[in-house]
């Protein structure tokens, strides 16, 4: 028998249920006191972390605006030599070897910072349509060459003892895409550009952008070539039965200036290759686009559908449309409708670089703003895209 068992029968006032309260007591007691100890280590561990953070990155002053502190040396810069022509800051910076270009020459032209510069590129990836379906490049000179395979190789069945006789050697085109200079002419008052509530380079984004990407979209669709890039839809056309490279195949409906039915959409999506047909895009604009919803198949089911998830494109016969303003409308032999495989049938090339230059002093009391890019386009493969004609033949 235990010595605590023996003090409990022959103690006098001590009962069993007090005496196991006196040790759950004493046991809570215990574990106050540890678990006091762990949370006097843990805050000591804590000071010690806050101190290694504490010398481990340097001080900061607030950011007051949406600007990281590390843009504000080239903003402050840009932003003076916008308003007074002050190019002393800008000439100071020093820039990263990458964002460097051979186009900024000693003649006043400076390299739009870069906040500016993705507002105007998201600006035209979104509002130029064919750019957003073409093969787009960057390049360094002032054109683009394309390589075009379009024939074959020839062949020859052989025995194991005969001779092989020589096949016919494939042929390379070489198709040059020549880049031009966009401008923008934009202007404000320099009362105006004294107010320091005025966003300059919001307006002059906005403005630039605007300008370049009407122009843009025009020229890649019916450009002349002419100091400008070459719209698909000013090369010959033949009739698809008779394409040749260097000719754009149509299909006709068959009427007038008007559908005969929606037999001509299917034969214009099988004019194009199955090669080209995988990607293939319906380009039209929005007149078509309203006459087209309401065709039907022979089962009275529409050929129009429209996208299933938001931002998704609406589709016909399966195939994603792009809407192009710039594209014609119904009208007598009119192409008013293009389907193809515009990433391998459509190059627009440019140069990264974006110059802006200031003028005070040609159209006072207002600054000019002189903008130019360079930018091509031109068809690089005659056979991914196809066109419907409306017309008899």
């Amino acid at each position: 028998m235990s010595e605590t068992e023996v003090k409990s029968r022959v103690g006098e006032d001590v009962s069993p249920v007090s005496e196991v309260k006196s040790a759950v007591a004493g046991f809570m007691n215990d574990f106050k006191g540890f678990r006091a100890d762990i949370q006097q280590r843990l805050q000591q561990q804590e000071d010690k972390m806050t101190k290694m953070e504490r010398k481990s990155f340097t001080p900061q002053r607030p950011v007051l605006s949406t600007r990281a502190e590390a843009d504000v040396p080239h903003q402050k810069a840009f932003d003076a030599y916008l308003r007074s022509g002050d190019d002393d800051a800008l000439r100071g910076l020093e820039l990263e070897g990458k964002a460097m270009s051979s186009a900024v020459a000693a003649d006043g032209g400076y390299l739009v910072d870069p906040q500016t510069s993705e507002t105007i590129k998201s600006v035209l990836s979104s509002t130029a349509s064919i750019r957003a379906i073409a093969n787009v490049v960057q390049v360094e000179a002032t054109s683009y060459d394309v390589l075009v395979d379009h024939t074959d190789i020839g062949h020859g069945w052989a025995t194991e003892t005969g001779d092989a006789t020589e096949t016919s050697t494939p042929s390379i085109d070489r198709i040059t895409i020549p880049l031009h200079e966009l401008s923008a002419l934009p202007k404000a008052s320099q009362r105006l550009l004294d107010d320091s509530a005025f966003d300059i380079e919001t307006w002059l984004a906005g403005r630039i952008a605007d300008k370049f990407a009407r122009a843009e979209a025009a020229a890649f669709v019916g450009g002349d070539g002419m100091d400008k890039p070459s719209g698909f839809l000013t090369h010959p056309t033949v009739d698809n039965a008779s394409w040749s490279w260097g000719n754009l195949g149509y299909v006709a409906t068959g009427a007038d200036g008007d559908f005969n039915g929606a037999d001509a959409i299917v034969d214009l999506v099988y004019a194009v290759g199955a090669e080209y047909r995988a990607n293939g895009t319906f380009v039209m604009n929005s007149k078509t686009a309203g006459a087209v919803r309401k065709l039907k198949d022979a089962d009275g089911r529409f050929l129009w559908s429209d996208g299933l998830a938001a931002g998704e494109p609406a589709r016909l016969l399966g195939y994603p449309v792009l809407i192009a303003e710039d594209m014609p409308d119904v009208a007598s032999d009119a192409m008013a409708i293009a389907f193809g495989d515009f990433a391998a049938g459509y190059t627009v090339a440019e140069r990264p670089d974006l110059r802006v230059l200031r003028d005070p002093f040609s159209a006072k009391p207002h600054v000019l703003f002189y903008a130019t890019k360079r930018v091509g386009g031109d068809v690089s493969d005659f056979a991914a895209i196809k066109l419907l004609k409306f017309g008899l033949s």
